[in-house]
């Protein structure tokens, strides 16, 4: 688990998603996931799919997937239908990554309904692991 102290402020972000709506890194008054990835990671496609299982079960609990440093909108399309991701998949930026200051892949940030960082961690994370992040 990575530090949660506020030495990461988390700005709010207007991003596209992959559906081409608009979509807003903020936990706007409901728990939130927000998943840092790249589509080339294989930690990321091992671990992806533990957060679906999550985001299925938990309704009460947002989750947005935040693609960076990816080729091209192609490789975002065709990582997020190999794992058939249903929640919102959003197309990241540098000014995105700084903010966070995401250092790898995934990176997972857990906010508050208040929209403050509760917990950070980098790497592979199990299903129970993600869910229990999450409380």
């Amino acid at each position: 688990m990575l530090s949660t102290s506020s030495d990461v402020e988390p700005a709010t972000h207007q991003l596209k998603t992959l559906m081409n709506n608009d979509i807003m890194l903020h936990a706007d008054g409901k728990k939130t996931i927000v998943y840092f990835f790249a589509p080339w990671c294989q930690v990321c496609n091992f671990s992806i799919d533990n957060l679906q299982s999550v985001y299925q079960k938990n309704p009460e609990l947002n989750v947005i997937a935040v693609a960076l440093d990816f080729v091209d909108v192609e490789e975002v399309k065709k990582f997020t239908n190999n794992h058939q991701l249903t929640f919102p998949v959003a197309l990241g930026n540098e000014s995105v990554k700084a903010d966070f200051q995401v250092i790898g892949y995934p990176s997972y940030y857990v906010l508050n309904e208040e929209n403050t960082i509760i917990g950070r961690s980098l790497g592979y994370s199990s299903e129970i692991g993600l869910y229990l992040r999450s409380l």
